[in-house]
């Protein structure tokens, strides 16, 4: 072995390893993103969109039942057909939120009592004797009917200008139904349109207590199991295997055309009730409740307009005059609460 002593032994000088490259820094990962303007205004254009298309829906069910009323089906028997083929329809929905049943039995229970079998059999009773208009104006006495119950019963303060709007609606339902006249509608009729406002309040009331506490429920959930609910609630008291349903087989009368009664049997069923029900919900996802029930106000001009076309029903200038305060004054109630 080669001493270090050797002279041959010539020292090296060796170069130092070089020092490693550094790595490149990781890059950041990107920021959670934040809405745009763009993006928020996109989903308010289609929560606006899905509520126009609900109240578009909506505002064609008592056009759809009338002839079927006229042709011999009694109005007890047209809501449950109603209320149970858009159930039969919902119930893949009802199946997929089936825990709902145990989470809010008391707030699904009242709203297929009030919300669903109570607004729609008050509803189309009232147009077996009033105009369909006339009846649904009376009808969006609801929310102004909210803001008396939201003052006096839960005791919460309501603004002034809630308060004028249900003044101004109050008004505005004296025009529809000519009080000078001492009531120149059915008063049988009129009576039912206001039992389906009162029960619009109990969708409101039922609708809000389904998403607040500590157990909050799907809205398709509320939606779907109510309708089911309103069902069976409907087969006990209206006994629909008693009706001719031979009569869905033929033609009925509208405005002097005949067409077959599947048509607005089916019109009734899939669009207005699945259709309105469905988009109605998901809109309030996208728009604020408030925002979502003042466009649901169109319903009641839709409705009119519909049943002017097709039914030959025409109002005059008081109904006019106080369908608008109407429209008003729960515009007003209803905008008022957006806080």
């Amino acid at each position: 072995m080669r001493s270090s002593s050797d002279p041959s032994a010539v020292p090296v000088d060796t170069p130092a390893a070089p020092a490693p490259a550094l790595a490149p820094a990781a890059p950041a990962a990107p920021a959670a993103p934040t809405p745009t303007s763009a993006s928020a205004r996109r989903a308010a254009s289609l929560g606006l969109g899905l509520a126009l298309v609900s109240a578009f829906a909506f505002g064609g069910s008592g056009t759809a039942a009338k002839p079927l009323i006229e042709a011999g089906l009694s109005p007890a028997h047209t809501v449950w057909l109603r209320v149970a083929g858009a159930a039969l329809v919902l119930l893949p929905v009802a199946w997929r939120h089936r825990e709902a049943v145990l989470r809010r039995p008391g707030v699904l229970l009242g709203f297929g009592l009030l919300a669903v079998a109570g607004v729609q059999a008050c509803y189309f009773a009232a147009i077996s004797r009033i105009p369909v208009g006339v009846a649904l104006l009376i009808e969006y006495l609801g929310p102004p009917l909210l803001i008396a119950y939201v003052r006096l019963v839960q005791r919460r303060p309501v603004s002034r200008r809630a308060t004028a709007g249900a003044g101004v609606a109050v008004a505005g339902l004296a025009c529809v139904v000519e009080v000078w006249n001492g009531l120149s509608f059915d008063p049988l009729g009129v009576l039912f349109a206001l039992g389906a406002a009162c029960c619009q309040v109990g969708y409101f009331v039922l609708a809000d207590a389904g998403r607040r506490g500590e157990r909050p429920i799907d809205p398709l959930a509320v939606s779907a199991h109510g309708l089911l609910i309103g069902a069976v609630l409907l087969t006990a008291f209206t006994r629909p295997w008693e009706a001719d349903w031979s009569l869905l087989g033929h033609s009925v009368a509208m405005n002097g055309h005949r067409l077959p009664a599947l048509v607005p049997a089916l019109w009734m069923v899939l669009v207005a009730t699945v259709l309105a029900y469905l988009t109605g919900v998901v809109s309030v996802q996208h728009l604020s409740p408030p925002v979502a029930g003042v466009v649901a106000n169109l319903e009641a001009v839709v409705a009119t307009v519909l049943a002017w076309v097709l039914l030959g029903e025409h109002l005059g200038a008081p109904q006019l005059a106080g369908g608008a305060l109407v429209l008003a004054g729960a515009f007003a109630a209803q905008s008022a609460s957006r806080g």
